[in-house]
């Protein structure tokens, strides 16, 4: 094979070992299934080689198709031409040797193998549905074969990946080879000891695990009861619980057959189009246009937290799940040991949900050590501030943090909005201070977003991405100001829903609509969970500083009455004892109708329509204020922002995305400028909103007015 293939063929004493070597992850581009074909055809028609080994180079096995590829014009396969035929029809044993990942049409070729060994270190799995389609190269006809139908469609319908141990004890794994051993050698080893066993194992000709489903005539039932609250809307996961049933009534190769034909009604439907660019906006985040992408990280081994509050106790937990000593910080020993309760509450839920393993939390809570002095946490690498959303608290934390960290610390703040220079200016060492803000709950919601502020270093900024993405985040930089980009996109989706109910609107109306939309809760109940206390400040600092700001008189009169949310029991909704569910209250209906007759607002009824235009149009056209004013790089950065940090449905793509794909640029902006001469200033029409409708330029391509 020439040097430089895609996929190279060794004869290493009668075992042929075939290569992929398609860095960074040996992802199925074009050239590497065409070469893997022929080196399995090459190893079968050398009489010299007795078995073959398919191994990845570099740091992966095969990390799935090249996604790239989906919804374009590609040729199609060759009948019988296509990977998993060919090992299909090998009259060698063939081994797939896995590191790294074996994911997607990567799992597919190892599960078409006879053989499968891995590291400790590997993950399989089959995750086409995050994308919007389904495996199409027979997953879902031979992984339920080899491990059963049951644990097959939790597998394809969730997309989760597998760790070694678990993919060995279900059966996807033959072995495990012992930690620091050559992956290689052993699987050559291996393929020596089963060169002349015979008849080779292969997955398409077993079906003794299919009598599962025979035995359980209600399982896939069950299982689309199962994931429709999180399926909602969507068609993926439907076609692909449809693929395994097929495994199970159909022989194989009109299974491969019916699997195809899933495929492909999914391939280029809307929902798979949005998940493609979700996919690719979540790594064009990555990309700093103005920070030289060789400027060297500071090194972080050790973070503190100051405030033991929920969200300083969630920032906590995301940092020893990934491995981090941390410590957390409090004035007084009570706080720090309510918070501790509360970590410590939150792990042993998630050991009765059984997504935790008890010795895993007894790990996690050895990491996170409580203290009660600046000076224990003097020597951390990092130090995030997580305390209360009010300037002269946060001041004084800076100033005491720039009294005691070591130089070269870096200091964040979790600010949710209040501009990073503030707390930068207070310290000597503005050049080490930047934003992280994490979204509640922190251990869970993945957005990271770091805020620029005006003197913080190249080097402070990246690190901050790269740390968010070290503890299991996706970082996303955004220009300082109040509210940053995320916050801010989203205030007049704030504004409009609490102006619908002045109008007549229901908070349960509202939750409903942006439910049924795709939400997981309601923005009401949302609101609820995260304490409308929090809210309540934000607008009076607001109305503080802007004469202008628009009042929410009905949003602080709930708040007036002693309904902070859940944390008292009733806030926009009431709650019962021990129960989180949000029940609609006679008594918010009754106080709302008094308050707006009390305002002037005359009550009326309000569409779902409207509801839903009303909330997201506002936010689009604060997004292409925000782009305009230079404060994100790239209109997908926002839509990353409202994925990972509000809920919005991912199969819609994100908030630009879904505007440009349901309405149209040009649609949006008469909508806006029809509201802006019925409802006044705050739907005047952003500038770039109205260059992008003039030009047809779609949301989602917009640019950036100035530089960060």
């Amino acid at each position: 094979m020439a040097e430089g293939a895609l996929v190279r063929f060794d004869n290493d004493n009668g075992v042929g070992v075939i290569t992929i070597d398609n860095p960074p992850v040996n992802a199925l581009s074009p050239g590497v299934p065409e070469g893997i074909v022929e080196n399995v055809e090459r190893g079968n028609a050398d009489p010299a080689i007795k078995a073959m080994v398919l191994i990845g180079a570099g740091r992966s096995f095969i990390a799935g198709a090249d996604i790239r590829q989906f919804g374009t014009r590609r040729p199609p396969p060759v009948p019988g031409r296509r990977p998993h035929q060919v090992l299909d029809a090998s009259h060698k044993p063939v081994l797939a040797a896995i590191h790294g990942y074996a994911l997607g049409g990567g799992l597919e070729i190892a599960l078409a193998a006879n053989y499968r060994i891995a590291v400790p270190s590997a993950k399989v799995g089959l995750p086409e549905v995050l994308i919007g389609i389904l495996p199409g190269s027979g997953g879902t006809q031979r992984l339920p074969r080899l491990i059963g139908p049951k644990a097959a469609v939790e597998m394809i319908t969730s997309g989760r990946h597998v760790p070694a141990e678990e993919a060995k004890s279900l059966g996807i794994i033959d072995e495990i080879v012992s930690e620091g051993e050559d992956l290689r050698g052993a699987a050559i080893a291996f393929a020596r000891r089963v060169a002349d066993t015979r008849p080779l194992p292969r997955i398409r000709d077993r079906d003794d695990r299919l009598a599962e489903a025979k035995a359980d005539p209600g399982l896939f039932e069950a299982v689309r009861k199962s994931i429709a609250r999180r399926a909602r809307n969507q068609k993926a996961p439907y076609n692909c619980i449809a693929a395994v049933e097929a495994a199970c009534t159909l022989p194989f190769d009109e299974g491969i057959a019916r699997e195809r034909q899933l495929f492909d009604e999914l391939e280029n439907s809307d929902e798979a189009r949005a998940l493609r660019y979700a996919f690719f906006a979540e790594r064009e985040v990555n990309k700093l246009p103005d920070i030289p992408r060789e400027t060297k990280l500071r090194p972080i081994r050790t973070a503190a937290i100051v405030g033991a509050g929920t969200m300083g106790g969630g920032i906590a937990m995301s940092f020893a799940e990934h491995g981090f000593p941390v410590k957390i910080l409090d004035s007084t020993q009570e706080a720090l040991d309510r918070g501790l309760a509360r970590i410590r509450s939150n792990y042993e839920t998630s050991v009765r949900r059984g997504s935790l393993a008890a010795d895993e939390m007894e790990r996690r809570l050895a990491r996170i050590e409580p203290v009660t002095s600046y000076e224990a946490i003097k020597d951390c690498d990092v130090v995030i501030e997580a305390v209360f959303e009010r300037i002269p608290v946060k001041e004084e934390v800076f100033k005491q943090l720039d009294a005691v960290m070591k130089p070269g610390a870096l200091i964040y703040s979790n600010t949710s909005g209040i501009d990073i220079d503030i707390m930068a200016n207070t310290t000597k060492r503005p050049q080490d201070v930047c934003g992280t803000h994490f979204f509640a709950p922190a251990n869970v919601m993945k957005l990271f977003e770091v805020v620029k502020g005006a003197k913080s270093a190249p080097d402070t900024l990246m690190t901050a991405m790269d740390l968010g993405r070290k503890i299991g985040k996706i970082s996303a930089m955004a220009g300082n100001g109040d509210g940053f980009v995320a916050n801010r996109s989203r205030t007049p989706f704030g504004t409009e829903m609490i102006i619908l109910v002045e109008e007549g609107a229901l908070p349960e109306q509202v939750d409903k609509v942006m439910v049924d939309f795709g939400y997981p809760i309601g923005p009401f109940a949302t609101a609820d969970l995260s304490g409308l206390d929090i809210g309540y400040d934000s607008r009076q600092r607001r109305a503080a500083q802007n004469p202008n700001y628009r009042k929410m008189p009905i949003a602080d009169m709930i708040v007036e009455m002693g309904r902070l949310g859940q944390k008292t029991g009733a806030g926009w909704f009431r709650y019962e004892q021990g129960d989180r569910t949000p029940h609609p209250d006679p008594e918010v209906a009754r106080a709302i109708k008094e308050k707006a007759r009390e305002l002037g607002i005359p009550q009326r009824n309000v569409t779902d329509e409207e509801i839903l235009r009303r909330l997201l149009f506002a936010s689009v056209n604060e997004a292409c204020k925000i782009l305009d004013e230079g404060k994100a790089y790239r209109a997908s950065d926002i839509d990353v922002m409202w994925l990972n940090g509000f809920g919005f449905p991912r199969y819609r793509g994100g908030l630009m995305y879904w505007a440009d794909t349901s309405f149209g640029v040009q649609e949006v902006y008469r909508q806006i400028q029809q509201w802006h001469q019925l409802y006044g200033e705050r739907w005047a029409p952003s500038p770039l909103l109205r260059r992008l409708a003039e030009s047809g330029t779609p949301l989602r391509e917009a640019k950036p007015g100035r530089p960060m």
